[in-house]
């Protein structure tokens, strides 16, 4: 919408007026504004005309609104208020951080995202996991689907949700197997790459603690990056994806979603990996998780020990764990017996999961605290 200037002019002389007073006086005033503003919109969607703001105020409520969107976009080190966004992502599943939009740009591109900051986060150097959703799906869904975000206040990480633009694929695929979008610096892993350094630069992340994971076409790319920026990533989650380098056209993509590698890439750093799969997807291959866990670089004497398990009331599976010659866990694979294309343990109210578990979400967060 077109900002009323008279009204931002208003908004920002109010601010001045109220950092005279002090930041606990705006934050006090600002924060009664949201809430205000935030029943007046919920009025509005609920249908409660009784209750419905008049339109002058609207006007206003919009103004703010836009305002605020604005805040959140640069970032909560960039907002002396720590005013809330009038976001829904967070609120809607009763979690007490804060989930915020923003934007990244670079040479190679711009792609919005979504970041979920714990309330536990206080300024001290905490995890960040890039998550990257599948086809079809948005940073929202992705979120409430995984359950990360309530992950994210039980271990105090950082989430971020870069969301794949129309513009670039039409099914809001991440482009895994374009042979653009596999180099390093350039493309989509360049852009997801320094999306985030930016995170990084903006809040108190623990670079020893910067993890990828995603689903599907997001696992493709997590594997991607993992492969391209292992100075950056210190290990790799890919549920239902595939590995890097396993085509280079939607042809060889195609061959490759059903099991057939006819390309082959020989690793360079290998990163701790975790990988789930379906025995049942027939969207993407199992063989992929397979071909994920074989092309890893291994490491002499290592000591692979196979535990099958059974949620109950849920799927069985097989957890295959690699372990080093010190006895830490380097690599993980989990087939999920009886699950087709979609997150284990998931919740249903997102898409593309499976709430039968176990929980990928879960096991991937401890997967990342202990691997290395």
């Amino acid at each position: 919408m077109t900002l009323n200037h008279k009204f931002l002019a208003q908004m920002r002389a109010a601010t001045r007026s109220l950092l005279r007073r002090g930041p606990a006086v705006a934050r006090t005033v600002i924060r009664e504004s949201v809430k205000n503003a935030t029943a007046m919109q919920a009025a509005a969607v609920n249908g409660a005309a009784a209750v419905a703001p008049p339109a002058s105020n609207q006007s206003a409520y919009d103004a703010f609104s836009d305002m605020l969107a604005d805040l959140s976009r640069l970032g909560l080190n960039s907002n002396p208020f720590n005013v809330p966004p009038l976001s829904t992502g967070a609120a809607a599943a009763g979690l007490p951080g804060h989930f915020i939009d923003a934007s990244y740009t670079n040479d190679a591109g711009t792609r919005d995202y979504k970041l979920y900051i714990p309330s536990t986060y206080a300024g001290r150097p905490a995890p960040l996991l890039l998550m990257l959703h599948g086809c079809a799906q948005n940073p929202d869904d992705f979120a409430l689907g995984t359950g990360m975000n309530t992950l994210a206040e039980e271990y105090g990480c950082l989430v971020a949700y870069p969301a794949q633009s129309h513009q670039a694929n039409a099914s809001r695929c991440w482009n895994w197997f374009s042979a653009a979008d596999q180099q390093r610096g350039q493309g989509e892993p360049a852009i997801l790459a320094g999306l985030t350094h930016d995170i990084m630069a903006r809040y108190a992340i623990d670079p020893a603690h910067v993890y990828v994971a995603g689903l599907s076409a997001g696992g493709a790319m997590a594997a991607i990056l993992g492969t391209l920026y292992p100075d950056i990533y210190a290990a790799v989650g890919v549920h239902s994806g595939l590995p890097f380098a396993a085509a280079h056209d939607l042809s060889s993509a195609m061959a490759a979603m059903q099991g057939d590698f006819r390309t082959h890439h020989t690793p360079g750093k290998s990163l701790p990996i975790i990988v789930f799969h379906g025995d049942r997807d027939t969207t993407v291959h199992p063989a992929n998780g397979d071909e994920l866990i074989k092309r890893r670089r291994r490491h002499p004497a290592e000591d692979v020990v196979v535990e099958p398990g059974m949620v109950p009331d849920g799927h069985a599976y097989t957890r295959t764990v690699h372990r080093k010659p010190d006895g830490s866990i380097h690599a993980e694979h989990w087939v999920i017996h009886g699950s087709g294309h979609a997150w284990s343990g998931g919740d249903t109210r997102g898409s593309y999961t499976d709430g039968k578990g176990p929980s990928a979400s879960r096991e991937m967060m401890r997967f990342f605290r202990t691997a290395r």
